[in-house]
């Protein structure tokens, strides 16, 4: 009997190692694809189970209850001389052509946001169908009861898809900072100054770090439809995870069809994602824009994702100053905050334009861009967000492709940087990798953008 024990042993131990071998094989062709990356939470298809959309690895550099006083010319809020970002820009020439609207409804899908801040309380959504008085005298936003029907009891000022409850409370501080970014009040004499200071801000919370196993991509799925359905034209996605979900491209895509711009990250993951796409960013639908994010010497992030196909135009991204709950202030870094940047952008054009689609917003926001030799294998569009040239150079001569109608072997670009001076350009350098491959959809022969179909994922 001994004389068989060494042998089963052996032979056990030789099974044992060449299933090891075969699964670490079989993970290692995963990786290599792109199917897992460190710090998703991918799981298997075959469970069921939805992988959850993770928050971009933000994080709060300092915080402070006041900002320095820096008078402004412009406006009064003490902090905004502090925002390099709103410089780069060129939000000052912008904010004279105009402030925005509180008619334009900006969704941000986050933490949450703090709604009384003294910086954002007036630009917070406020849900016409939960406010005022109901037939028994009470206030529609606090008598527990479903006023307009929607199937969310209270939803006054959005809804906690994590807690399935109208306690919009940011416990992580992105969601605040993100909505300071798009929308922190004017000339109130306090903090800082959003990209659209009169603006409307819906909240929708889809992940909290005090609720532990959230599903956050089911609820950032929730989160889409009712912006859809409560009206909102923009949505502000700033997170995002590497796993393709029909569910999710599906809801975007409603989204289009209902005439929603939808401005995502690029993503922090440091890779190129036209290779490893990023999702909702890299869905290839045209109501999409990604953003990547630049620092001050308007260079790429490291940290940032980049891509001549996937990703649209670049933002400014590094210690970005905004709100944070508590009437605080602090900086925060990432695609998250560039993303912000072109939401804030869109809701400028489109309250400016008012007859404007979400491809007219998407046009004239890319086109518009200054060219940066930086950004060359970076975007599509090799440019960075002008607010003001996206406002002011709506209407002199743009074709229905948003070209410019001059003749393209010598397009003159000038650029807030350049001030006083033209730069000629021929059009290989003006329109990157390039403006038209922006454009695809209005030009059959470009290339399908990276992500717009379905990837073939392992079983």
């Amino acid at each position: 009997m001994k004389s068989w024990v060494f042998p089963l042993s052996l032979a056990g131990f030789f099974l044992l190692f060449i299933g090891s071998l075969t699964l670490f094989y079989k993970f290692d062709d995963r990786l290599s694809n792109g199917a897992y990356r460190s710090g998703s939470s991918i799981k298997s298809k075959k469970s069921g189970i939805l992988d959850n959309r993770s928050l971009e690895d933000s994080v709060i550099t300092s915080k402070v209850n006041k900002v320095k006083d820096e008078p402004s010319a412009l406006f009064n809020d003490p902090a905004i001389n502090q925002a390099w970002g709103l410089k780069k820009a060129d939000a000052a020439r912008a904010w004279a052509v105009t402030k925005g609207s509180r008619q334009v409804v900006v969704a941000v899908i986050d933490t949450g946001v703090d709604i009384h801040h003294e910086d954002l309380k007036d630009n917070i959504w406020t849900n016409p169908g939960e406010s005022g008085i109901d037939s028994k005298g009470r206030n529609k936003a606090t008598n527990g009861i479903d006023d307009d029907g929607n199937g969310f009891i209270d939803d006054v000022h959005g809804w906690n898809f994590v807690s399935n409850n109208n306690d919009l409370t940011d416990h992580h501080g992105h969601g605040t900072h993100i909505a300071g970014i798009i929308g922190a009040e004017a000339n109130n004499g306090k903090g800082i100054v959003g990209i659209a200071p009169e603006v409307s801000i819906m909240v929708l919370k889809y992940f909290d770090p005090q609720v532990p196993g959230a599903d956050n991509l089911r609820n950032t799925i929730k989160c889409i439809h009712y912006a859809i359905d409560q009206g909102a034209q923009i949505i502000n996605y700033s997170g995002g995870g590497l796993e393709y979900s029909q569910a999710e491209h599906d809801a975007v895509d409603e989204a289009r069809k209902k005439g929603i711009l939808f401005v995502a990250a690029a993503g922090n993951e440091r890779s190129d994602s036209d290779k490893i796409p990023y999702y909702p960013a890299d869905y290839g639908l045209d109501n999409i824009i990604s953003v990547t994010a630049f620092n001050p010497s308007q260079e790429v992030l490291p940290s940032s994702n980049w891509g001549t196909s996937s990703v649209d135009i670049a933002a400014p991204g590094q210690n970005i100053l905004s709100t944070l709950p508590g009437n605080s202030y602090g900086f925060m870094t990432g695609t998250s905050q560039a993303t912000a940047f072109v939401s804030g952008a869109a809701a400028l054009v489109m309250s400016h334009k008012s007859g404007f689609k979400y491809a007219d917003i998407k046009k004239y926001i890319l086109t518009n861009g200054d060219v940066l030799a930086s950004l060359n294998g970076k975007t599509r569009t090799s440019r960075k967000l002008n607010l003001y040239r996206a406002l002011t150079i709506l209407d002199q001569d743009i074709t229905a492709s948003g070209v410019k109608a001059v003749n393209d072997s010598n397009v003159r670009v000038l650029s807030s940087e350049q001030s006083g001076s033209d730069s000629n350009l021929n059009s290989t350098a003006s329109f990157g990798k390039s403006l038209l491959n922006a454009l695809e959809k209005e030009n059959p022969q470009v290339k399908e953008r990276v992500g717009s179909k379905k990837p073939d994922l392992e079983e």
